[in-house]
C-alpha cells in the first residue's frame, strides 16, 4: 500500500481533522454550517458522525459568541478547530482574538496557553462579491500572539493544520476556495508542516518571486511560461506568514538580486510591504532593480462577474511585472 495518496486540498483538511480528532479525545470542532451536508465544501464531511455532537458542535451565526466558547475551551484543556466559514464574517469576533486569544499567554507569563486553531476561509472568484472574498492576512500577521499560516497546496494544508491543531500557541490559516479542488501527493498517514519555513517551489537565478497563498498557482504558472522565453525565475512559498522564514527569501534575492511579492490582499499597508521593506533593509546595496509588488487594488471585490475578473491578479500580470524587472 503507497504511503502517499492523491487527495483534494479539501480531502487534506477534511482528512487531518479526523486524523486529529481520532488520535486526540480532547480535540472538538466548532463552527458554522460543520454538520451541515456538503460539510463547509468538503472539509468537515463524517465528523458528526463520527465523533458525536459533544465532540462536533454546530453554531448559528454567531461568530463573536462561537469564538469565546473555543478559546474558553481551549483554556481549560481542550484543541479547539474553530471553522469560520468566511473570514468576512469573522470580524465580529475581533474583541475576542484581539483582547483575548493574542494576549492569553502574554497576560499569564507564560503560564497558561490556548491550543486553538481558526480556520478562515476566503472566497474568490464566481461572483463572490465585496462581502465573501476578503482577505485579511495582513491584519492577523500583524498582532503578536498569534501565528498566521496560508497554504497553497493539499500537503501543506493537511500538514499545517495539524501542526497548529497540537501546538501550544493559537493560530489562523487562511483558506482560499479556489485551492479547494486542487490536488496534491498527500501522506496517509498524520505528519506535521513546522511554520517559520518557506519551501522554493522552482528554483531559478534571474528573479525571486514571493507568492502568498493562492497566487503561488499563478507563480509557477508564470515562471513556466518566462523559462521558454529564456528567464529563469524562482519561486518561493512562505507557507506561514507569522512567523516568516526571511532567511530563505533573503538568500534567494542575495542570488537573483530581483524580488516581485505577490499577495491576494489589498495594495497600501500589506504583507507585500512588509516583505519588500524587510528585503530591502538586507538587500538594497546588491538588488539591480527595486522590488515589485503585485496586489489587489484599493478597492473592494465586485460583484460582476466580468469586472471581477478584471479585478483579481492574472497570469498575464505576472509575467508584465517579471519583464519589467527584468529588462
Amino acid at each position: 500500500m503507497s504511503n502517499y495518496k492523491k487527495i483534494t486540498y479539501a480531502q487534506a483538511i477534511n482528512q487531518a481533522m479526523h486524523q486529529a480528532m481520532k488520535l486526540d479525545k480532547n480535540v472538538i470542532t466548532l463552527g458554522q454550517l460543520i454538520d451541515y451536508k456538503p460539510g463547509v465544501f468538503g472539509t468537515t464531511v463524517g465528523l458528526s458522525k463520527k465523533f458525536g455532537e459533544k465532540r462536533v458542535r454546530d453554531f448559528p451565526v454567531a461568530e463573536s459568541l462561537m469564538t469565546s466558547v473555543g478559546i474558553g475551551a481551549a483554556i481549560t484543556g481542550q484543541r479547539v478547530i474553530l471553522v469560520h466559514i468566511r473570514i468576512d464574517f469573522m470580524m465580529y469576533a475581533l474583541d475576542a482574538i484581539v483582547n483575548w486569544l493574542s494576549l492569553w499567554r502574554f497576560k499569564s507569563n507564560n503560564e497558561s496557553n490556548v491550543p486553538l486553531v481558526i480556520r478562515a476561509i476566503v472566497g474568490r472568484g464566481w461572483g463572490q462579491g465585496p462581502q465573501h472574498s476578503k482577505s485579511f492576512h495582513s491584519w492577523f500577521a500583524h498582532l503578536p500572539g498569534i501565528k498566521v499560516a496560508m497554504p497553497a497546496t493539499a500537503f501543506d494544508a493537511k500538514g499545517i493544520l495539524l501542526e497548529s491543531i497540537f501546538g501550544e500557541d493559537p493560530s489562523i490559516i487562511i483558506e482560499h476556495r479556489s485551492l479547494f479542488n486542487l490536488t496534491d501527493q498527500v501522506p496517509v498517514k498524520p505528519y506535521r508542516v513546522k511554520y517559520g519555513k518557506a519551501v522554493i517551489r522552482k528554483e531559478g537565478s534571474d528573479v525571486t518571486l514571493v507568492a502568498i497563498g493562492c497566487l503561488v498557482v499563478d507563480a509557477l504558472k508564470a515562471s513556466k511560461k518566462m523559462q521558454l522565453e529564456g528567464t529563469s525565475v524562482e519561486v518561493i512559498d512562505p507557507r506561514t506568514l507569522s512567523p516568516l522564514d526571511s532567511e530563505t527569501i533573503i538568500k534567494s534575492v542575495m542570488k537573483t538580486k530581483r524580488l516581485i511579492v505577490l499577495d491576494p490582499g489589498w495594495q497600501s499597508f500589506g504583507a507585500a510591504s512588509g516583505i519588500i521593506s524587510l528585503v530591502s533593509e538586507k538587500c538594497s546595496h546588491i538588488m539591480k532593480k527595486n522590488p515589485l509588488k503585485i496586489t489587489l487594488p484599493d478597492s473592494h471585490t465586485p460583484m460582476s462577474v466580468p469586472l471581477e475578473k478584471k479585478y483579481y491578479i492574472k497570469v498575464e500580470d505576472i509575467i508584465s511585472k517579471i519583464k519589467k524587472i527584468i529588462n
